[in-house]
Order: structure tokens, then sequence, then C-alpha cells
């Protein structure tokens, strides 16, 4: 008994699954490569072109050009013997029809050809307008060419011109000079003093004199004048308070005594 139950409900299930199946093949399935309200994609893509093909169409669409006439350069509003419509390039042939209908037009006319506008007109050398002069545009004095000078002015031109810079001419006189201030030692009076050379020794000095410390002191001072003045204030020449002449000739910093005495005149 309990086998029979078994099998009727194995028989049922398999109808059960039987029947789903049916149903399930009786559908029916979608194209996955058809686009959405079309057929299929190469349908969609041909409807998009055309729109956009209409819409750039009527964007680019210009108005008709209007017809330019060509008028003779002599009279206003008559017409040219053989006017056309400018639409294409003019052969050689065309242009000098249309140059020689409009000189014709012109001299019928009475109006005068047109002339290309010039930047300056033209100098007109008259009595009351004179030619320009030449001038020397390179800037070099011609005073060496006698032919162009003796052109320009005499000899009395000359001895004139002579006398008249002459007479401005000034001479200055001299004049006494100013008396010194101050009391300090005086370089030029020292200067025309002595006798010896730079160099030649004449005082002795200590063992602490050198080249290299009177170097290191004379870097102190804007001038060998202004360092001579102050090694004479220290004591000098007997004394070199300052390290400033080594070789004891009496000249500090290299200052040298030869251009007073020169001026001088010793």
């Amino acid at each position: 008994m309990t086998a029979q139950v078994t099998f009727m409900r194995k028989t049922v299930l398999a109808l059960a699954a039987t029947a789903a199946l049916t149903a399930c093949a009786s559908r029916q399935i979608p194209d996955s490569g058809a686009g959405v309200g079309f057929g299929d994609y190469d349908s969609y893509a041909a409807e998009r072109d055309a729109a956009l093909a209409g819409q750039t169409g009527q964007s680019m669409t210009l108005p008709p050009a209007e017809a330019v006439s060509s008028q003779p350069l002599g009279g206003p509003g008559q017409p040219m013997s053989g006017t056309r419509v400018s639409g294409g390039t003019d052969s050689p042939s065309d242009i000098a029809a249309e140059a020689e209908a409009a000189l014709r037009a012109s001299s019928q006319t009475g109006a005068p050809p047109l002339e290309p506008a010039s930047a300056t007109p033209p100098l007109q050398a008259s009595p009351g307008n004179p030619a320009p002069e030449a001038v020397n545009t390179f800037g070099i004095s011609n005073e060496n060419d006698f032919s162009a000078v003796d052109q320009q002015r005499t000899i009395q031109d000359d001895k004139a011109r002579l006398a008249q810079v002459r007479s401005q001419y000034q001479q200055v006189q001299p004049t006494a000079l100013p008396s010194r201030t101050g009391s300090g030692p005086n370089i030029v009076a020292y200067a025309l003093e002595s006798t010896n050379q730079p160099g030649q020794p004449l005082y002795s000095r200590g063992m602490f004199s050198s080249e290299n410390r009177a170097a290191r002191n004379c870097a102190k001072y804007a001038s060998p004048d202004l360092a001579q003045a102050d090694f004479l204030r220290s004591g000098g020449p007997e004394r070199d308070r300052n390290g400033l002449d080594p070789d004891g000739d009496g000249f500090a910093c290299s200052w040298d005594p030869r251009p007073f005495r020169a001026a001088r005149g010793g």
C-alpha cells in the first residue's frame, strides 16, 4: 500500500514538471540584439543619421546671393556696353573690354580719368617757391675744401671773424694764494725743505718696524698726503710712532715729495 502511494506521488510530480516546461516553451524569448523601439540597431542608426543631417542642412541654409553689376567709373548710373553679373573668374579679354568701355564712357561724359593719389604732391619750383638747398646729410665739414670755402666767404670775412674772437678773449691775471688755515704740519713746506729721494734712509727705526706692519697701518688712510700729515704730526720724521715709515726716508706710506719740488722748479 505504501509503495503505491509513493508511486502515485512521483507520477503527479512528473506530470506537473512536464506541464511547467510546456508553458515556458510556449513563451517567446525577446531578441537582446534589437534596439529600443526599432526592429534592429541598423534601423535606429539610419534614422538618427537622417535626423542629424536634416538639422545640419537646416542650420547651414544661406540666403541666395544678390547679383552685382559693374558701373562705369566716369558716370554713375550709366550702363556699360555689355553689363554682366560677376559670378566667376574674369578672363583677360573680359577685363580689357570693361576697361575700354569705361574709358569710352568717361570721354563721352567729359569726366577726367582717375589718377592714383600720391602721398605728397610734387614740388613746383617758382620765384615764390624756390627749390630747397642741398644739405650735407653726412654732417662732414667742408672747411678743408678751398673751392667750397671760397664760395661761402672771403678773406675779409675771415679777418672780421678773427678780430671778433680776439676782442672777446680775456686773460685771467694770477691772484695771491689764499692763506692757509690751521696749525698742523705743512706737507708742501716739508717736501721743499727735504733733499733726499724716496727710499734713501736718513732716520733709524726700531726693531718692530716692518713693511707688513706699515702696509696694515697705511691702509687706514684715504691718501698718502693724509698719512704724511699724520706722520709729521706724530713726531716724524725723526720718530715713527704709528709705523708708517719702516725704511726711515722720512716719507710715510709711499708719499712722494718730487711733484712739489718740480712745481717749484727744483
